[in-house]
């Protein structure tokens, strides 16, 4: 999967662009604001009755077709989640973020700078949930197609990574661009450095499950994988 790590200044310039949905909803007054109608969803607006993957601060839901591969520590600490449907992937994370301002295009501007910095030749293209960023990038395996997607919210900002056939074109995302549409952020009240990855953790069953085949098979390495359909 491609990943890069990302450092640089913490706060959003006054002239970026305007806050997502989800964003604004947050900051205009329960009783005004306008009821959303798709997610990435704040906890507070998630739809009942949708059955979903607990991972800690991000809830996956269940479409079917869609693989959830989930990479996690010996503790049960979820280090990456990769969704795969047929031809497509898409690749979660979940960071902190100001209350009051998104930090999707600073985010993104780093990213084109890293990538340009590496000989790609990274583009902006408009999307759903905002300007998006598309680019060819070189892998073991040759080129590859990649599109980030993020979503700024109360408090977090969801970062996708498509990658295969969605990536190459935004009309295939399909059932992967139905979960994350419906994924569900649950943020804690603790104070978090911008930035930082919120807590992830494998659901009691799927630690459970990680730790009797680690314990059958050997030492295996630090990884664990765990899928639900």
């Amino acid at each position: 999967m491609f990943s890069r790590k990302r450092g640089g200044p913490k706060h959003v310039r006054p002239t970026d662009a305007p806050p997502s949905a989800a964003l604004e909803r947050s900051l205009a007054a329960d009783d005004e604001a306008p009821p959303p109608t798709h997610g990435p969803w704040d906890a507070k607006y998630a739809p009942e009755g949708v059955e979903r993957l607990d991972l800690g601060s991000l809830q996956i839901p269940a479409i079917e077709g869609v693989e959830v591969r989930v990479q996690a520590n010996p503790d049960g600490g979820v280090e990456q989640i990769v969704l795969v449907d047929g031809e497509s992937a898409l690749q979660l994370g979940v960071f902190a973020a100001p209350r009051s301002e998104g930090i999707w295009d600073e985010v993104r501007a780093e990213i084109a700078q890293a990538m340009s910095a590496d000989g790609v030749a990274p583009r902006e293209i408009a999307g759903p949930y905002g300007i998006e960023l598309a680019a060819q990038v070189n892998t073991p395996e040759g080129p590859a197609d990649v599109r980030f997607v993020g979503v700024d919210g109360p408090r977090w900002m969801v970062r996708a990574l498509y990658q295969g056939a969605a990536a190459s074109d935004p009309s295939r995302e399909g059932a992967l661009g139905q979960v994350l549409s419906g994924l569900v952020v649950i943020r804690d009240a603790e104070a978090r450095p911008v930035r930082e990855a919120l807590p992830l953790r494998l659901p009691k069953e799927m630690a459970d499950q990680a730790a009797a085949q680690a314990e059958a098979q050997g030492a295996q390495g630090p990884g664990a994988n765990g899928r639900h359909a």
